[in-house]
């Protein structure tokens, strides 16, 4: 069973309803047993990286997720802030990330010439072959403003808005999206359905 991790920030029954569509047995839930028995886990994240750090921590289950995702390896998959806070930092706030993917997070420089917020689809080009998505470019929806600064090692696609930016990343069992597979359609869904093949 894949957990959605309820951090409380936002909006992720359309997650649920994704999977469900696609006959994936899956569960909402902020409960520590939950994690326990899940076999997968998802984290959505929608909002600032300091409040986001902040709710997890009032879970009281940072520590447990660590746990699960780190020590048990179990499949992960961060979409939107969910990855971002697999890093250290974040230039949007002072809090510490999960510091499991070694990089920070940067905004977008308002010089390039772009509208911040990126937002609406993109296509994301795939670098390196993987489980999580097949094919060499797929298009998916976007909304932020910050973009991950990571190892070459650890993107598995990158997408292009004024700078190449990663929006795939990973390391082992850990997978971070910064595009929304839900709001993404056909492709998106593939995402999520390759997730749970994991």
């Amino acid at each position: 069973m894949i957990v959605i991790f309820d951090v409380k920030t936002g909006n992720i029954t359309s997650i649920k309803k994704a999977l469900d569509y696609l006959n994936i047995n899956n569960k909402i839930s902020d409960k520590e047993e939950d994690l326990k028995k899940s076999s997968k886990i998802i984290l959505p994240g929608v909002g600032a990286f300091d409040n986001f750090m902040n709710k997890l921590e009032e879970t009281n289950l940072k520590n447990s997720l660590i746990y699960e995702i780190k020590d048990k390896k179990k499949p992960f998959l961060g979409i939107c802030l969910g990855m971002q806070l697999l890093l250290h930092s974040s230039e949007e706030g002072n809090s510490k990330g999960l510091g499991l993917i070694d990089g920070k997070i940067k905004k977008f420089d308002k010089n390039l010439n772009i509208r911040i917020p990126h937002m609406g689809l993109n296509y994301a080009n795939v670098l390196k072959k993987n489980n999580l998505i097949k094919g060499e470019k797929k298009k998916f929806y976007f909304v932020h403003s910050y973009f991950a600064e990571v190892k070459e090692k650890n993107i598995i696609a990158v997408t292009r808005y004024g700078i190449d930016f990663p929006s795939i990343i990973n390391e082992n069992n850990l997978y971070g999206v910064q595009f929304h597979p839900e709001k993404s359609q056909n492709d998106g869904k593939d995402i999520l359905e390759n997730f749970s093949k994991l």
